[in-house]
């Protein structure tokens, strides 16, 4: 069996100047990277402003376990099944972080006969997103630094900074760090500390803009601390935002290229929904889906984590919606849910299955709740047995939502023509609407209890003495009527990773609030959640090698 990798190494791709004519981008417009990857300039939106939006699919899933459920690889294949079946699709896809890359997750570019090409090149430096989002966001802090050590006009508190540096690896020794040692001409000494790039709020401002004014203006409006008299100290403040945006001049267009199908794929920002908003540029969706009749998104980690964030956040600055939800699951998982351990899930258990199903149910009901028709797409291994797949779909059906088998891993497009089939029908049959879960207007307590109590299925929250106090200040500056971003564990709808299936009567731990202003949301920390991961026992760098071609290998 060959693996992902040399799948991706063996096809024959199409140039991207062929992608882009076949949903009628000029190639004036492209800014090549290579044969095979391109940008997209801002014109390509001006020719498209009058055109009509296709259809918008998101792509979400159960609680992710360490037996895997596909959701990249899940939407992708349902894209190559909607081409070959006549329709015009564009996908809209987030881009791979390094860390996970060379951690322990993997990259983002989908598996087996559905992935996104070039596979390599996606999954390390790709045009230099991630790296311009990792200069921007450090620039901003030696802005900081500088400005202190040449006198600090603006007053800033340097026991209140709250701007971090970013690094695009897991580097658990960089999490909290001293700066400005060595005497005054190195700075004023002060404690820091390193995020990931994907958990900066550069990232999501990239998200989350329409257009370089907007960049611009959205970079200035960070709150990059707080001056002596407890004042918020801005970007703008230290002239900061002129210089980041330049660094962020390519890396705001969206890239674009090509599934094993030749499907045009729109790959910007976006990965890490469990500390981030996990979603993809809303410049790439909106592009998606003037550019094809369809567009077929993805929302990172779990519904309660990345759908939820779409839905609230990326849906409310973009003045979008999906026409249909797709959740990924799969038997195995559903059963690691129900108490199975990972060595025995290749064993029949139907009761686990119905023990561990209830997860994927109350994703069902709250997709449901935001006011789309959803669709189960069930991705099917070879030791799941009759008994077990037909639970699941008769219970899918009880929930109110169809359920299709997906082979889309193993058979590319050909293996998702059911998935395809039933997500057409759903988006025809029903008339989608936009039900967020709180009106933003509301105090922050009640916008983080309503996520909680509606989303998670949890009975309250808890906060820390430390969260209480950054929320009242929030209230205080009137930053408070913005978006909830919840930072929370991927493996449970709680913020306790042990707590699997569906949990009930727990409550959410909130231990740090911050505004990031810049974005236009406020970020809640709960659990024992990191902004940056570490490295495992056996990273997947130790298995990555290039030979003198540069061929690369070990690469999934």
């Amino acid at each position: 069996m060959l693996s992902d990798i040399e799948i991706a190494q063996s096809a024959e791709m199409k140039h991207i100047r062929d992608i882009a004519a076949y949903v009628g981008i000029d190639e004036e417009d492209l800014e090549y990277y290579g044969k095979y990857k391109a940008k997209l300039g801002s014109e390509v939106s001006r020719k498209l402003s009058d055109k009509p939006d296709g259809k918008l699919v998101l792509v979400t899933a159960i609680n992710p376990t360490p037996a895997g459920e596909g959701k990249t690889t899940t939407t992708i294949g349902l894209g190559d099944a909607l081409t070959r079946m006549g329709k015009k699709c564009v996908l809209a896809l987030r881009e791979p972080s390094l860390g996970p890359v060379m951690g322990v997750k993997g990259g983002a570019a989908g598996g087996g006969y559905s992935q996104v090409v070039p596979m390599e090149d996606i999954n390390l430096h790709f045009t230099g997103d991630m790296h311009a989002i990792t200069a921007a966001n450090n620039l901003l802090s030696a802005m900081i630094d500088n400005h202190i050590k040449q006198g600090n006009k603006l007053g800033i508190d340097v026991t209140n900074i709250v701007w971090k540096r970013v690094m695009d690896t897991n580097d658990r020794a960089l999490r909290e760090i001293v700066v400005g040692l060595g005497g005054k001409i190195n700075g004023t000494p002060r404690q820091d500390g390193f995020m990931i790039t994907v958990a900066s709020e550069v990232m999501a401002i990239l998200c989350l803009a329409a257009d370089m004014d907007d960049l611009k203006e959205r970079l200035g409006n960070i709150i990059i601390g707080y001056s002596y008299l407890g004042e918020p100290v801005y970007a703008r403040q230290l002239n900061a935002q002129g210089a980041m945006a330049a660094l962020l001049k390519d890396a705001i267009k969206p890239n674009l290229v090509q599934t094993l199908e030749y499907t045009p794929c729109l790959i910007h920002g976006g990965p890490f929904a469990n500390i981030a908003h996990g979603c993809n540029s809303i410049q790439a969706t909106r592009l998606a889906m003037k550019l094809g009749d369809y567009a077929i998104t993805e929302a990172g980690f779990g519904a309660d984590l990345g759908a939820e964030k779409f839905m609230d956040i990326k849906c409310r600055f973009a003045g979008i919606h999906p026409d249909a939800v797709v959740i990924v699951a799969t038997v195995r998982a559903l059963k690691y849910n129900g108490g199975v351990a990972k060595a025995d899930l290749k064993q029949e258990n139907v009761e686990a299955l119905k023990k561990g199903i209830v997860n994927l149910q109350k994703h069902i009901e709250n997709m449901k709740a935001f006011g789309a028709p959803v669709v189960v797409a069930l991705n099917r291994f070879d030791t799941d047995t009759d008994a077990e797949l037909d639970t699941v779909i008769a219970l899918c059906k009880e929930w109110g939502a169809e359920c299709a088998l997906s082979e889309v891993f193993a058979k590319g497009g050909a293996g998702g023509e059911e998935l395809a089939e039933k997500v057409l029908s759903a988006i025809e049959n029903n008339e989608a609407h936009y039900n967020p879960t709180y009106d933003v207007n509301e105090p922050i307590k009640d916008k983080i209890a309503a996520i909680v109590t509606k989303i998670y299925g949890g009975s309250g929250v808890e906060y820390s003495a430390k969260a209480n106090k950054q929320i009242k200040r929030l209230e205080e500056l009137g930053l408070d009527k913005k978006p909830v971003c919840i930072a929370k564990t991927q493996y449970s709808l709680s913020d306790n990773p042990a707590l699997l299936g569906r949990p009930e009567g727990f409550k959410v731990n909130v231990k740090t609030v911050r505004i990031s202003n810049g974005a236009g949301f406020i970020v809640a920390e709960t659990g024992d959640i990191m902004v940056m991961p570490g490295l495992s026992k056996v990273p997947a760098a130790e298995n990555i090698d290039v030979d003198g071609s540069g061929v690369i290998s070990g690469l999934f």
